[in-house]
């Protein structure tokens, strides 16, 4: 072992961010497991010094000086022992230097797979503390295969210097987006799991916090908590409600994030494929926030019934169908977006 293997290690923790007592650790554990291929009736009793310094990696088998030999593998005869210390005496323990270049094929076989074992190890490691630091985050993404058949897409993905392959599920996919090889897409990171093939990223394009983020991204006041996001009810690919208010008076929620001619929103409309976002002003009274929430449509009364979680609407007749909205994705959106059950009548029925 000389200095070009430490020169090794030293670049694997340069390139890889491996750390090299790591390394040192599974280099230990490798060569631990080739001796005990070609010799399992002394392991026990074996040392390793690694010296950094001096550039030197050493391995001995420790033995007990003795008179009359027993038992070979732990015990060593007294003129054999002189040749290892000059001042050896009966009971004392020697080094016995072994020789690494001499382990057979398998024990080296054995030692490879430890050290190759360790850095995937070691790889997995760092990808998995990487991404979680980004769960519920926005990564951007390129599209490396998409099936098909599944309508599965697999999605390379990257955080500072790391890289890894992410599954965007045909569930999670925008419906209505088309999506080939070499597109880049951002994506939202669900969860990362740690599992026994290493790390998996959960990805989504149809998860509302990817469109919370986006307007954070593209909205400065919300970037810095002037204006806050309440609540977000999405279908993916057709329509987003999202509630909003405002921490400082003189500052519009709403205009904030429609921004000048309409710029910041339009940006997030494209990302997500032309999908329609209403944006309606949060209010703690149940009633506004009901009926801002039932936009466009006008609203002429909204009644909280008994139970505290239900209400009943009052549109114009002119105005029902609005309210209500193409298969009812309108009136469910805002149920969504408000918590609230919305029973919605038209004024000619309601009194």
């Amino acid at each position: 072992m000389n200095a070009d293997f430490f020169a090794a290690i030293e670049d694997i923790e340069r390139e890889k961010g491996i750390p090299r007592k790591y390394m040192h650790d599974k280099i230990h554990q490798a060569l631990m497991a080739a001796f005990k291929k070609d010799n399992p009736e002394c392991a026990d009793n074996v040392v390793i010094v690694m010296d950094e310094e001096k550039k030197r990696i050493d391995m001995f088998i420790q033995k007990t000086v003795v008179e009359e030999l027993e038992n070979p593998a732990v015990e060593i005869l007294l003129d054999e022992a002189k040749n290892y210390s000059k001042r050896a005496k009966a009971g004392d323990v020697v080094n016995v230097p072994v020789e690494t270049k001499r382990f057979g094929r398998i024990a080296a076989q054995a030692a490879k797979q430890v050290i190759i074992q360790g850095i995937r190890e070691a790889e997995r490691g760092i990808i998995y503390e990487e991404f979680t630091s980004k769960e519920h985050e926005i990564l951007t993404g390129v599209v490396s295969r998409v099936d098909t058949r599944t309508g599965n897409v697999l999605i390379k993905i990257s955080s500072n210097s790391e890289f890894t392959e992410a599954m965007l599920a045909a569930n999670e996919r925008i419906k209505t987006e088309v999506l080939k090889e070499g597109d880049r897409i951002k994506v939202y990171v669900v969860e990362v799991r740690n599992s026994a093939r290493g790390p998996q990223v959960l990805i989504s394009r149809t998860h509302p916090g990817l469109v919370k983020r986006l307007f954070e991204l593209e909205v400065p006041e919300i970037f810095d908590g002037t204006v806050e996001i309440k609540s977000i009810a999405r279908e993916a690919g057709s329509r987003t409600k999202m509630a909003v208010c405002s921490n400082d008076p003189d500052v519009d929620p709403i205009g904030a994030c429609v921004g000048p001619k309409g710029g910041r929103v339009s940006s997030i409309v494209d990302e997500l494929g032309g999908e329609k976002i209403d944006i309606v002003k949060y209010s703690e009274y149940p009633e506004e926030y009901i009926s801002a929430a039932l936009s466009p449509s006008e609203v002429v009364e909204v009644r909280i019934l008994e139970d505290g979680r239900s209400c009943r609407v009052v549109v114009p007749d002119s105005q029902l169908s609005l309210a209500i909205g193409k298969e009812g994705q309108n009136a469910r959106l805002a149920a969504k977006l408000t918590g609230y059950k919305i029973d919605i009548k038209p004024l000619s029925e309601a009194y």
